[in-house]
Formats: structure tokens, C-alpha cells, sequence
């Protein structure tokens, strides 16, 4: 997890701006920091500029009962503060990268490692711990959506070049949120791995574990790694493993046969891997179905890149979240879209590097939820 990041002298200002934007006005160039809320009748989805982070996810179950299903923090202090990714877009590179270092056009690069020896999300105050700008926003009508701009500057945490991501959350549909990223490298080729790290409990946020959920995952194969969740580059099938989760299963049928990673000796059981999505990696296409037989919720994951982390909340415990819930060991699952981890010391893997004047970074996301 990453090392709390030296921004003590933001908070006072970050807790008095933790307030819900004015409806429907342009933001254009706003840069305080705020909580931002897109409504389409009982579908809602909140958005706060730190760290480009989904705070709530709000629709009904199948008696019509509203719940919040994503995990979060009350405040936007507590996201400051906190260790576990809630909701945030993860960058400059997200998943490890082995030994915080890679080679790139024969120069060698330090990166922060803050997951033991490896850097981890981009480093220890990755775009997850940075202020986005709101150059859009609009609360309402046929397309609420809210656009984020961040202007990543060579060098940052070890990464090469000047880099312009942006992302948008949209309610596209009813029911349907779409994120869309995109980054230009502008003066040096530099690599670019963005992921959504949103923490999905259909029942609610702590409403308990998900182990009675089903799960498929479009996916016939997933790279395998060694203890500190480094890949060791193979490209291994599902079939006759636990992490054949191609027809739908209970998320804790087989979760502890899989290691999710572990210290000092210790295992910890649940999923934390990335699986290679079938068909056209540059495409639009089903990743994932999650459903939660008690409240009737489902969602359905579309994307356009390689690979999907799937995690089970291994490392959640006793951590304080919304409303006085306590959220523990898988409480929650993420669906991370993705290159695949350690892509830039591993050639056979699909390319992550972004080129200036060459075609920029785009990762497509939407979410069809069902009750």
C-alpha cells in the first residue's frame, strides 16, 4: 500500500472544500477542491477532483431500495489520508513495476518504490494523491458528466516527460456509467497505464463480505507471479486452476486456494491478478459480470484494454469508511482495467509506452448495472 504522502498543510483547506458543487455549472478551470454529483433519476454518482476519485455509486436493488455499492470515506480529508485506493484513478502507471526502475530507448529510470522493493500505482503520491482540475461539469439532463484534466510534469516520481491525462465520468444511459481516459506524452516517450480502482459491494458499502456474489470473467488465460506480486512473464491458461472464473461462480468457491500476496512470512488468501481479457485488446468488449443474488444487483464491465486486475479486498480491516461502516477482509472486489503489470520489463507483453506526436494513450470503461 502506499506511504501517506507529506500534505498536511492541504488538509484544512481540503476539508472546507469537501462540499457538493453548485448543480449544473461549468467548471471550467476550477481547481479548488470539491465533491461533484451526476443524477439521472435514481442513478447517481459522486466524483471528487482529488485524486480523480468515484466517491458513490448510488442505484436500486430489486425491491427499489437505494444503497450505495462502492466503498469510500466520508470526507475528502479521509482520502487524503487513506491507504487503499478508494475510487481514485491510479497512475502515471498503475499495478508494480519490478524494482521501481525499466529501460526505455537504452536510458534506465528510478521510479518511488512504496510496495516493498517495487513501485506500486505509480508511486507514493501517484495521480491518486494529486489535484485534478474540473474542465466540465454538468449535474443533469440527458449526459451528467464531469471532466478531469492533470498536467503530470517529467520527472514526477520518476517517470519521463510532460503528460496531459484527462478522464470523464458520464451517466451515458440509465444506469450506465462510462469513464473515459486519454494522456498525451508532450515532449518524451514515457509509459502510461491508467486504471479505475473503484471497490464494488452490490449489496452495499458495508453491508458485509462478497464471497456469495457469482463472478465471470472473460478471460482464458492470466499471468502468474512470484510472491511480491511481480509477473514472472508467462501467459498461462485458466483452465484446471482456481482462476478459471470463465462461467459464473461464487467469488468465494475457490478463494482460498489463491494467494493474494502476503509479509513477514504470512499468506493472505483471495484474488489479486491480472487476467487477459479475450479478444481484440484495442477493443470494446465484455471484461466481467458481477451479481449479488440477495439485493437482485448486477454489473456488467466493458473495455478496451489487455488486462483486468481482479482483487478480492485481501488487505481491507477495521478501516473506518462511509457512514460508520467498518469494511474487513473482502468487503469489497475491484475490476481494474489495465495493461498488464510490469509491462515495461516484460518485451512480450502488450506495449505501454506513449510517444509524443504519435497516437496518445485512450482506455474506455462502462459499467451497465442491472437490478
Amino acid at each position: 500500500m502506499v506511504a501517506r504522502a507529506p500534505l498536511r498543510l492541504l488538509l484544512a483547506a481540503l476539508c472546507v472544500a469537501s462540499l457538493a458543487a453548485a448543480a449544473g455549472a461549468n467548471a471550467a478551470g476550477r481547481k479548488m477542491v470539491g465533491v461533484y454529483e451526476l443524477s439521472k433519476g435514481d442513478f447517481s454518482v459522486k466524483v471528487t477532483n482529488w485524486g480523480a476519485t468515484v466517491t458513490s455509486v448510488v442505484f436500486p436493488d430489486s425491491k427499489g431500495n437505494l444503497a450505495d455499492v462502492v466503498l469510500g470515506y466520508d470526507t475528502v480529508a479521509e482520502y487524503v489520508n487513506g491507504s487503499s485506493y478508494f475510487g481514485a484513478l491510479v497512475g502515471r502507471v498503475a499495478n508494480r513495476v519490478a524494482n521501481a526502475r525499466f529501460v526505455l530507448d537504452g536510458k534506465v529510470y528510478h521510479l518511488y518504490a512504496n510496495d516493498g522493493k517495487n513501485a506500486l500505482h505509480g508511486g507514493h503520491r501517484g495521480f491518486s494523491k494529486v489535484i485534478w482540475t474540473v474542465k466540465e461539469y454538468v449535474s443533469g439532463g440527458d449526459t451528467p458528466h464531469i471532466t478531469l484534466y492533470y498536467h503530470s510534469f517529467d520527472g514526477e516520481q520518476g517517470f519521463p516527460g510532460d503528460l496531459d491525462v484527462y478522464v470523464t465520468y458520464e451517466l451515458s444511459s440509465p444506469y450506465v456509467l462510462s469513464v473515459r481516459m486519454n494522456a498525451t506524452a508532450l515532449d518524451k516517450a514515457t509509459p502510461v497505464n491508467l486504471a479505475q480502482h473503484t471497490y464494488w459491494n452490490l449489496g452495499g458499502q458495508g453491508s458485509g463480505d462478497v464471497l456469495g456474489n457469482t463472478i465471470q470473467l472473460f478471460a482464458s488465460r492470466y499471468t502468474p507471479v512470484d510472491s511480491t506480486l511481480i509477473p514472472t512473464g508467462q501467459l498461462a491458461p485458466v483452465a484446471g486452476t482456481p482462476y478459471d472464473l470463465r462461467a459464473p461462480t461464487a467469488v468465494g468457491a475457490h478463494i482460498h486456494q489463491v494467494s493474494g500476496g502476503g509479509s513477514n512470512g504470512s499468506t493472505v488468501y483471495g484474488y489479486d491478478m491480472n487476467y487477459a481479457v479475450d479478444g481484440d485488446e484495442h477493443a470494446l468488449r465484455k471484461v466481467a459480470v458481477v451479481r449479488d443474488g440477495a439485493s437482485g444487483r448486477g454489473l456488467e464491465l466493458w473495455a478496451d484494454q489487455p488486462g483486468v486486475q481482479f482483487y478480492t479486498g485481501n488487505f481491507l480491516k477495521d478501516i473506518k469508511g462511509k457512514g460508520g461502516k467498518v469494511y474487513e477482509e473482502y468487503g469489497a472486489l475491484c475490476l481494474e482495467t489495465q495493461g498488464f503489470p510490469d509491462a515495461v520489463n516484460h518485451p512480450d507483453f502488450p506495449s505501454q509506452i506513449v510517444r509524443p506526436g504519435q497516437a496518445a494513450y485512450k482506455h474506455d470503461m462502462v459499467f451497465k448495472f442491472s437490478f
